[in-house]
């Protein structure tokens, strides 16, 4: 079968049922692509040793990712690649005894791992070698950056990685892919690397809406998700978070854009005012990273400290300083922020529209961008998709993120995709 870039899960599988595709198609061009594209981008921490195993006591297409090609962010254990956490060789190991609970998931479905993908020092802000596949001048984004770029250069056309503050939505809207982080929980994330245990969030990169959407009824048991008829009825209200941080001209264009789609698409957009107690949700998603990393990685810290980023260190530093009431202060905030915006999602709106980033993938390559329009949600759990709608003023992407209320994820993506195929 010819494989173009076009191509969705969805489609494949029903190539491989008539017969007009073999079940490594998509592989071999995904090789070979690699092969190309590779050594510009370097999203690979590791290729997968030899062609891996199909499922066996099952028909040929009948598993929905059957044969699809995937990359896993090199903090996700595998025990037939070596894993490094992003550290760039100061810590590695050769592979894991147990596969994550993720790759397991991904092997029942069907799915055939690619290889490992490049990760920030621990997923945090220390930047592997990755490059922006649309300009290799500039960052892909962190700290899922080998996940985000390999799919946006067409390697793969499924890759996983982690969110804590902003790691899925930050380098999608960068890389100009969708990236999906799901409720927190929604995945388990037995086999990954611990950074921030209440934050950590496993998610996806695809280069089609109906990708995501096919990942995730794979993965979760939900029914396979459709589109509406239309988006009337859809109350869409636009507010990123912190409110009181300017946005820059090209995020305020890409909001305009995609407010204009919603509209388009029969989405009322309504207006909304979030009190003030919603900025403190930044300030509080730090403290909590802070906290509970210094806890995860303590480890790592005691032994290589000196080899540490510089970012890295500070993060720990702080938060072994600081106290379990300022923690519980936060953890305390989130519940009860959790509860207003439920409260919110129920009276006024079905969506938020907001900032993915705070533009354009900067230049350079010695930083990753900063998360911060996607810290309080991150903090409060709920499910965030990018959506690559707009070029800023250099030619490069501009996502913007939608958001729903905590285990509303069939609901955002339904909306997503009836106003992508709206066009």
């Amino acid at each position: 079968m010819t494989i173009d870039p076009h191509l969705t899960i969805e489609n494949y599988q029903a190539a491989l049922k008539e017969g007009s595709a073999e079940p490594y198609d998509w592989w071999h061009y995904c090789a070979a692509y690699i092969e190309k594209r590779e050594p510009e981008v370097q999203a690979w921490e590791a290729l997968a040793p030899r062609l891996p195993a199909l499922p066996s006591d099952v028909d040929v297409g009948s598993v929905p990712l059957y044969g699809v090609p995937v990359g896993i962010k090199d903090i996700i254990d595998t025990t037939d690649m070596p894993i490094t956490w992003g550290t760039r060789g100061y810590l590695s190991s050769p592979g894991s005894q147990l596969n994550a609970a993720l790759v397991t998931l991904l092997e029942e479905n069907g799915a055939l791992i690619m290889g490992k993908t490049v990760s920030t020092e621990f997923a945090y802000f220390t930047p592997g070698k990755t490059h922006n596949p649309h300009d290799p001048t500039r960052t892909p984004g962190g700290s899922s950056s080998g996940s985000a770029a390999a799919v946006a250069a067409g390697m793969v056309p499924l890759a996983f990685g982690t969110q804590t503050a902003g790691s899925m939505i930050r380098p999608a809207s960068y890389c100009g892919v969708f990236g999906f982080k799901p409720t927190f929980g929604t995945l388990s994330c037995d086999g990954v690397k611990p950074f921030a245990a209440s934050l950590d969030t496993l998610g996806w990169f695809t280069r089609h809406i109906d990708d995501v959407c096919t990942t995730f009824s794979a993965l979760t048991k939900a029914p396979p998700i459709s589109a509406l008829d239309n988006l009337q009825g859809v109350r869409v209200g636009i507010h990123s978070l912190p409110f009181d941080e300017p946005l820059a001209p090209d995020v305020k264009q890409a909001l305009a854009n995609a407010q204009e789609r919603f509209e388009q698409a029969g989405a009322e957009i309504v207006p909304l005012s979030l009190d003030a107690r919603y900025e403190a949700l930044v300030e509080h998603q730090k403290v909590v990273l802070a906290y509970e990393a210094a806890q995860s990685l303590v480890s790592a810290y005691h032994d290589y400290a000196a080899k540490m980023g510089e970012k890295l260190v500070e993060l720990i530093e702080q938060g072994r300083v600081t106290s379990f009431n300022r923690y519980i202060e936060a953890k305390r905030a989130t519940r009860d922020m959790q509860q207003a915006l439920s409260q919110v999602f129920s009276e006024q709106v079905d969506i938020i529209l907001a900032a993915s980033a705070q533009g354009e993938a900067p230049k350079g390559l010695d930083a990753t961008g900063d998360p911060i329009y996607c810290r309080a949600w991150t903090l409060l759990g709920v499910p965030c998709l990018n959506l690559p709608l707009s070029q800023g003023s250099a030619g490069m992407s501009v996502g913007v993120q939608i958001i729903a209320d905590r285990w509303q994820d069939v609901k955002l993506l339904q909306v997503a995709l009836t106003l992508m195929k709206a066009g």
